[in-house]
């Protein structure tokens, strides 16, 4: 998969590049890595396994047969006189342990408490218990049996023969002469075979998994490239490039992811195409009734001033309307004024003439302006001789705004407090008032906004707090409100020094 945008590499570079994926340590390349070699490593191992098993059983098998079968022979042609002479004995026991196959045995018999061999000890410890109690079982049909042996750490093969005889008065049922003939064989070389295919394949398995790395690492690839490509694509669409689109090929489930991811960036891009075109109407429309209502708002102005003056020779009724309209004309002005200064924030039209000025003066200049100076309304708090780099005339409307808020919505008297901290300039306007509801809080900015919805009007515009919140951002601060623990409301101006 490919991402394509519709902006050229130029643009692309100027934007940045999506981060490169982080390297981690149990990532998903990791443990797709881990994955794969771990099937292999079980693979090999359960090959390795079932090949040991069988070729082990084939080793010991074969050796076993031999053994058996060649013993078996030796033993039927063995004559014994009865009672067994134990000289003549152990010469047959030397002579069948010549002929030992696939190598030399050590030969033992047994009858009655006669115990000869063909070695110097006339009994074995390697033959057990169970296979002398098989071989010797009074039975109608005696039988050979065998049994593999671990002694000392060497493993052995033991083989029981009952010597038998018979006779023509039977028709050749064979009767047992009470004499056993054992026979003993190291299965050393077997063993060292079997432990040389266990080497073997247990140094074939570190090349096997090493192969298998190369394959893992390219299958780890193809798995991570979509989803790096993937990641890639979000991050663009984050930074705004709605436009970012993938390349899908393919019928897995990471090209179904792919189309999917296509068909919702489209689907967000037409929904904030129309959003964006629906906001930059409303902002065109508000700007524009703004400006035209600017001239018959300053003749109508005109016009209730002049009816002002002359109220005092009408008539009450007369007068009280005069007086409404010459009011309600003042509000409508403002709300034009502050409609024309939010759309110029907008229209990222709004810029700042900073000056070095000393911020107490300012502020007071602010109180004095719109007649704040009574101690019962307004107490300023002001800490003298802080210089700042400020907009007068921006910083005058941020301060005249919060105190104007406070005066309405709070109650007297409002503290003004002015003060540095550190690089910062900190402005605080609290009231004595009930406080901001908690669920009114996180909208106390935002324009328009009527904590009373039953409410269809305010003395203010309802674009005091965002204007201020505007003019503060211009100036690279923050603005926050937030109740006091002894009741009222608090808004904190930090502005850089």
């Amino acid at each position: 998969m490919r991402t394509r945008t519709g902006e050229g590499a130029g643009a692309g570079r100027r934007r940045g590049r999506a981060p490169r994926l982080r390297p981690h340590p149990f990532g998903l390349r990791t443990r797709l890595v881990l994955a794969f070699l771990l099937v292999a490593a079980v693979g090999c191992g359960t090959t390795a396994a079932l090949t040991y098993r069988a070729a082990r059983n084939a080793i010991l098998e074969q050796a076993q047969n031999t053994a058996v079968s060649a013993f078996r022979e030796q033993v039927d042609e063995l004559y014994v006189s009865l009672p067994v002479s134990p000289e003549s004995l152990r010469t047959d026991l030397l002579r069948i342990a010549r002929q030992g196959k696939p190598r030399p045995w050590r030969v033992y018999a047994e009858y009655g408490t006669v115990r000869v061999s063909s070695t110097d000890r006339p009994a074995s410890s390697v033959i057990t218990p169970e296979l002398r109690a098989r071989a010797q079982a009074r039975g109608a049909s005696p039988h050979a049996g065998f049994q593999r042996v671990v002694k000392n750490g060497t493993p052995y093969l033991t083989i029981a023969v009952p010597a038998v005889f018979r006779t023509h008065a039977t028709e050749g049922t064979a009767r047992p002469t009470g004499l056993v003939v054992y026979a003993v064989m190291e299965l050393n070389e077997e063993e060292a075979d079997v432990e040389a295919m266990v080497t073997a394949a247990r140094d074939g398995a570190l090349p096997a998994l090493a192969v298998a790395l190369v394959p893992a690492l390219l299958a780890a690839r193809g798995v991570l490239r979509p989803v790096r490509e993937l990641r890639h694509a979000a991050h663009s669409m984050g930074r705004g490039r709605l436009d970012t689109r993938i390349h899908a090929k393919g019928s897995d489930e990471l090209s179904d992811l792919a189309r999917t991811f296509n068909e919702s960036a489209a689907a967000l891009e037409r929904s904030v195409a129309e959003l964006r075109s629906a906001e930059a109407r409303a902002r065109r429309f508000a700007s524009d009734v703004s400006h035209e209502l600017r001239t018959p708002l300053a003749g109508m102005l005109a016009v209730t001033e002049v009816l002002d003056e002359d109220a005092g020779s009408l008539d009450s009724d007369t007068a009280r309307a005069v007086r409404l309209i010459s009011a309600e004309t003042g509000k409508l002005a403002v709300l034009v004024e502050d409609l024309m200064e939010i759309s110029r924030f907008d229209a990222r039209a709004a810029e700042l003439h900073t000056d070095e000025v000393d911020a107490a003066d300012c502020v007071r200049k602010t109180l004095q302006h719109r007649h704040w100076t009574d101690p019962a309304r307004v107490v300023p708090h002001l800490a003298e001789g802080i210089r700042a780099r400020l907009d007068p005339r921006r910083f005058d409307v941020v301060v005249a705004n919060l105190v104007g808020n406070a005066l309405r919505h709070g109650e007297a008297p409002v503290t003004v407090r002015l003060y540095a901290e550190g690089d910062v300039l900190v402005t605080e306007v609290s009231d004595r008032g009930p406080g901001i509801d908690p669920e009114v809080l996180p909208h106390v900015f935002d324009r328009f906004y009527k904590a009373d919805r039953a409410r269809t009007r305010s003395e203010g515009s309802g674009l005091g707090l965002a204007i201020t919140l505007e003019n503060v951002r211009l100036h690279g601060g923050t603005v926050t409100a937030a109740n006091r623990p002894e009741g009222g409301a608090v808004f904190t101006v930090r502005t850089p020094l």
